[in-house]
């Protein structure tokens, strides 16, 4: 069966807008782990919970981890970690609040849960920092694609 065009724009195209995907969820995780570890951005007053405490952790989690996942660096185990404190954070702060993600304000844990588990799953994509060490030119996507 020939490729067509359309065939082809998806497989060069997948594992980049992956990348971008891992980015954007980094840069967007960062900020939330600066505000628990340094205040950024924190409401006026609000106090830096300690270190050592679930919060504290979160923190070291969401910003560390959120700055490997912008560089692609050991995306797989970073975004599975990444994915079980989401689901934690939103069984333990949101869920008491009520059945439903909208009433209890988890969407956002819920969704970058989901998002995590995926990228533990696919990886970094082309773009990624994971890919220029393996020095393997096909992602795991890329490669998918192009069998029959």
């Amino acid at each position: 069966m020939a490729t067509t065009n359309t065939d082809s724009f998806f497989v060069n195209w997948t594992p980049r807008l992956l990348s971008v995907l891992r980015i954007i969820t980094g840069f967007l995780l960062i900020p939330h782990g600066a505000q628990k570890l340094f205040g950024f951005l924190a409401p006026p007053g609000a106090p830096t919970p300690p270190l050592m405490s679930q919060i504290g952790l979160a923190g070291v989690l969401e910003f560390f981890g959120g700055l490997l996942l912008l560089l692609g660096l050991f995306t797989r185990p970073v975004a599975f970690i990444l994915s079980g404190l989401m689901a934690v954070a939103y069984f333990l702060a949101h869920a008491p609040g009520g059945f439903w993600p909208l009433q209890n304000r988890g969407e956002l844990a819920v969704l970058y849960c989901f998002v995590l588990l995926f990228l533990a799953v696919a990886g970094g994509g082309e773009w990624s920092l994971d890919r220029l060490l393996r020095r393997d030119s096909r992602t795991p996507l890329a490669a998918d694609a192009r069998e029959p």
